[in-house]
C-alpha cells in the first residue's frame, strides 16, 4: 500500500515527537503492508510554522536512521497545509512541497478546520486550479460543517476538490458520525484515496491494512486495491522516493 498522508517527521508537529518514535512508527507502518509513506507534516501558521527547511531537514533525519536500522519503507515528503490568505505568496514563491501529480496538475493537500468550511474557500481553491493546483481535501469526514450537512461536500466537489478520507475513519477510530459519513462518500464514489493521517503508534496509528479489509467488505477489492494503491501510486509517482 501507499499512504500519502503521515505525521511521521520527528519533533516539527503533532506527530512523532522523537527519531525514535519516528522510527518506531515506520518499521509498524511497513509491517501491516504500508510500503511508500509520504510525510506530510503540518504547515499551520502560529502553531506548526514549517517551511521547506524544517521539512527536509526532519526528513533527511528519518530516511539516515531507516537506513540505518535497514527499515525498507520508502519515504517521500510533502506537507499539509491549513488555509490560509499566505497560500498565494507561498505558491508564487515556491515553497510549498506538493504531494504529487493529478491530470497534468500538482496536488495539494489543503486542510480545512475541523470546526467548519472557513468563506474564502471557494476563491482559493479556483485561484490555485487557475495556477495548474489540484487541491485535495483530507478528512472532510471530521469537518463539522459536513457532518452536519452532508451537501456541502457537493459544494466542495463542484469548485474541482478532491478528496482523501482518513484509514481509521472505516474502523471506528474517531466516532459513529465519522464512520457514517465516511461509509457515504464511499457509497457516493466521492472518494480519491485514504491514507492513514497517522500521528503516533497508540491512538493514531496505521490503519492502512483495517481500512482496505473494511472496504473490501463494504465494497469490493477492486475499489479498496484503488484507494489504498493504485490511485495513490498515479498521484505519487514522481517524487523523489529515498
Amino acid at each position: 500500500m501507499i499512504d500519502l498522508h503521515s505525521h511521521i517527521l520527528p519533533g516539527i508537529d503533532d506527530g512523532a515527537k522523537t527519531l525514535e518514535d519516528a522510527v518506531a512508527m515506520a518499521k509498524h507502518s511497513f509491517e501491516f503492508g504500508v510500503t511508500h509513506m509520504v510525510c506530510t507534516p503540518h504547515i499551520h501558521q502560529g502553531v506548526f510554522d514549517n517551511n521547506l527547511a524544517t521539512i527536509t531537514s526532519a526528513f533527511e533525519q528519518l530516511v539516515l536512521a531507516l537506513k540505518e536500522q535497514q527499515v525498507p519503507l520508502k519515504l517521500a515528503f510533502s506537507c499539509e497545509v491549513r488555509v490560509t490568505p499566505d497560500i498565494l505568496p507561498w505558491v508564487n514563491a515556491k515553497s510549498l512541497p506538493f504531494i504529487g501529480e493529478w491530470e497534468g496538475k500538482q496536488a495539494l493537500l489543503l486542510e480545512l478546520p475541523h470546526s467548519h468550511i472557513p468563506p474564502g474557500v471557494e476563491n482559493l481553491v479556483r485561484w490555485l486550479f487557475k495556477n495548474n493546483i489540484q487541491t485535495i481535501i483530507p478528512h472532510p469526514e471530521r469537518n463539522r460543517d459536513i457532518i452536519a450537512d452532508y451537501n456541502k461536500i457537493h459544494m466542495l466537489k463542484r469548485i474541482g476538490c478532491l478528496f482523501q478520507v482518513t484509514a481509521g475513519a472505516f474502523i471506528g477510530r474517531f466516532n459513529e458520525k465519522v464512520q457514517l459519513v465516511a461509509e457515504r462518500l464511499l457509497a457516493d464514489d466521492l472518494i480519491t484515496y485514504v491514507a492513514s493521517d497517522m500521528h503516533n503508534l497508540h491512538r493514531r496509528p496505521n490503519d492502512m491494512l483495517a481500512c482496505k479489509q473494511a472496504i473490501m467488505q463494504i465494497a469490493d477489492s477492486d475499489t479498496a486495491n484503488a484507494l489504498v494503491y493504485d490511485v495513490p501510486s498515479t498521484i505519487s509517482r514522481n517524487l523523489n522516493w529515498q
